[in-house]
């Protein structure tokens, strides 16, 4: 029996689609095991091309591709992506789950946020295909997916080496080389990148980043094994969010900063493998991975509130090694004659993390808040029974257990202190038909996000250790629930339309004041999505996507009920054509629309929205030209806007305003690509 006869799963994309990219050229992906079904209306599989085809500003926004996903950027281009989804305001990936290859991207207890999820050491044309998931529905999904997960994979062969390179506005430079080969009894893929890019910005990022990728693979998807080593450094200059006030009374201008010497650093450096085998009873994969990891960020976001004098810029530091790992068996076999599997696994995960902040002037330190050392572990373990009962009705039941333990040592002695926590959430689905090629699913279960293990333990204010503050839940539940139908009857066309809640118990939420997210109150979330993609033609598709959310605290508050920064609309369109030789090109249409900045909506920000355009052309010797117009219609929009106090040079008191990052102006690239 094989598994696609069993499994409540869509189709992955098919590799004839219409593609619009100078530097991808396709290859292999899943050895030693790939990406796994899915099963529901608002899940899915993207294919590499797909992500390649859309023009960007920075390699995270390759996964708008993903329905109703906003990745935008808030401050310096090396520092992470602030993420939305279904109604939250994700900040840098507090309820998104991202891997990359099989190694988690979101950094619980980070110096910057909670779920810190750094996607700059992304190659787009390494990617192989994208699944993502959304709600709390699925076993494997545990820590910060919530709203959604994303898991990427690299392609483990290349159809063709590469060498690209991309010269645009505002000093933005880009070489990339790849290449596979066979080695031994199988291959050997290795990648090179450099990158420079200064901005629109009055004071230039000046970014400079090196990734590098090796890996070594052999065999297939189900019976195989792949070794892979990463490396990525960045360092940039930050022009973080401003006030409004301060450039309509023209102390800076639009792309001015308050603070020149705003910025950070960072590295990643990771040794990851997977392996597979199948047999008669089934199949059996796993996986494990090391990171080190460093980050420093110099920010300053309220500017003299705090120091009058000196200012009110901070430096937060992480420096971490984790490591961990899944391994997981599916058992095929039947039940009373009806084809069944039942899937069995387990994951961890250790952080081992020194995490500071300390207060500076011009990246000059000043004094130390806090200098903790957090060792947090993790463990969870996952079963799922998926039966078909008749041709029209497929169910999959299951649970998760995850168990946390923390222990910080903090330099302030009150604050040390151990802590442990678990939860068990139920997962289930169900799948009717298909009728007139129309499936129905449903879906429920549970989920959960971590807290930082530091507010876990502490019991008084760093700051000022006099004040005593309440300490944090280590575990937040949440529940979600999904109805949703998905119709392919028109030949090429997929429309998908799903109906969810989720119930959370605390959000987590920006604090404009400390540049970091802290536990908040209830929230409880309605939505709809709405999702078309149209392959009209094996080298042209359309693609259309719409999502609305009611977005609200679940307790009573005078205060008003209003999440804030919660989008209710974001709407996406686009048109991709080409396929091989020739012409091909790519527009792309993202909409964010306005939001409620404080509790009880008083303050809103104003909408988002943005045409990038792709066109280029493949000559028969394999080299490619294509030209990149982001922003083509040069809005002057925000990336993200935030409301709290601040205090300019020269003002008397605290000013409630308006903090934004605009959006880029008009720039083009242009990229040259050899495929040998």
């Amino acid at each position: 029996m094989r598994l696609d006869e069993i499994e409540v799963a869509a189709p992955r994309p098919a590799s004839s689609s219409a593609a619009a990219s100078a530097g991808y050229v396709g290859g292999i992906s899943g050895i030693g095991g790939g990406l796994r079904p899915v099963d529901a209306a608002s899940a899915g599989i993207i294919s590499g091309a797909q992500i390649n085809s859309r023009p960007v500003t920075r390699p995270g926004e390759v996964l708008e591709e993903v329905p109703g996903l906003i990745v935008t950027q808030h401050s310096g281009e090396g520092k992470a992506n602030q993420f939305f989804l279904r109604g939250f305001n994700l900040d840098h990936g507090t309820d998104i789950a991202i891997h990359v290859d099989g190694m988690p991207v979101n950094m619980r207890t980070h110096a910057h946020g909670q779920g810190y999820a750094d996607l700059n050491f992304l190659i787009p044309e390494l990617v192989g295909a994208v699944e993502f998931h959304k709600g709390p529905y699925f076993v494997r999904d545990g820590d910060f997916a919530s709203a959604g997960s994303v898991r990427i994979d690299y392609l483990d062969k290349l159809d063709r080496n590469l060498a690209l390179t991309t010269l645009g506005s505002f000093g933005f430079k880009r070489g990339l080389s790849s290449a596979s080969v066979p080695l031994g009894a199988g291959n050997l893929l290795v990648a090179g990148e450099a990158q420079t890019y200064d901005g629109p910005w009055v004071v230039p990022d000046a970014l400079r980043k090196l990734n590098g990728v090796a890996r070594y693979s052999q065999g297939t998807a189900t019976d195989g094994f792949a070794v892979t080593g990463m490396a990525y450094w960045a360092k940039w200059n930050a022009t973080n969010q401003i006030p409004e006030r301060a450039v309509a009374e023209g102390f800076i201008g639009r792309y001015g900063t308050l603070d020149p010497t705003d910025g950070g650093d960072t590295g990643r450096f990771s040794l990851s493998g997977r392996w597979s085998q199948s047999d008669a009873g089934g199949i059996t994969r796993a996986s494990a991975y090391v990171i080190r990891y460093q980050m420093n960020l110099w920010n300053n976001f309220t500017y003299f509130l705090n120091d009058p004098i000196n200012g009110d810029q901070f430096r937060q530091r992480d420096a971490r090694v984790l490591g961990g790992g899944e391994i997981s068996r599916v058992f095929q076999g039947d039940l009373f004659g009806l084809p069944m599997e039942n899937e069995i696994g387990v994951q961890t995960r250790t952080d081992d993390i020194r995490v500071g902040l300390f207060n500076t002037t011009a990246r000059q330190y000043r004094s130390t808040v806090l200098d903790d050392r957090v060792l947090e572990a993790s463990a969870a373990f996952y079963y799922e029974n998926r039966v078909r009962w008749t041709d029209w009705l497929r169910t999959s039941v299951g649970f998760r257990a995850d168990g946390y333990y923390a222990d910080v040592r903090s330099d302030t002695p009150a604050n040390s202190g151990r802590a442990r926590d678990s939860i068990v959430n139920p997962k289930l689905g169900a799948v009717f038909g298909p009728w007139a090629d129309t499936e129905i699913y449903l879906n429920y279960g549970g989920g959960f996000h971590s807290n930082d293990a530091r507010g876990i333990t502490a019991t008084v204010d760093p700051a000022s250790p006099l004040f005593n503050i309440s300490r944090s839940p280590f575990l937040v539940p949440s529940t979600g629930y999904e109805v949703g139908i998905r119709n392919r009857s028109i030949a090429g066309l997929e429309t998908s339309l799903a109906l969810f809640r989720l119930d959370f118990a605390s959000e987590n939420l920006f604090q404009g004041d400390t540049g970091t997210t802290e536990p908040s109150r209830p929230t409880r979330r309605f939505g709809i999505e709405w999702s078309n993609h149209y392959a009209i033609t094996p080298w042209l598709r359309l693609e259309g996507d719409l999502t609305i959310t009611n977005a609200r605290f679940s307790d009573r508050d005078p205060v008003g009920q209003r999440v804030p920064e919660a989008p209710t609309t974001i709407a996406s369109a686009g048109v991709t054509f080409g396929e091989g030789q020739g012409w091909f090109g790519s527009l792309r249409f993202r909409y964010f629309g306005p939001r409620p900045l404080i509790e009880d909506n008083s303050v809103r920000s104003k909408p988002t929205a943005l045409l990038n355009g792709r066109i280029g052309y493949t000559f028969d010797n394999g080299v490619s030209l294509a030209l990149d117009v982001l922003n083509l219609t040069n809005a002057k929009a925000d990336q993200i806007t935030y409301y709290y106090e601040s205090r300019l040079p020269g003002e008397a008191a605290a000013v409630a305003d308006r903090h934004f990052h605009p959006v880029e102006p008009t720039a083009v690239r242009l990229t040259l690509a050899g495929r040998f």
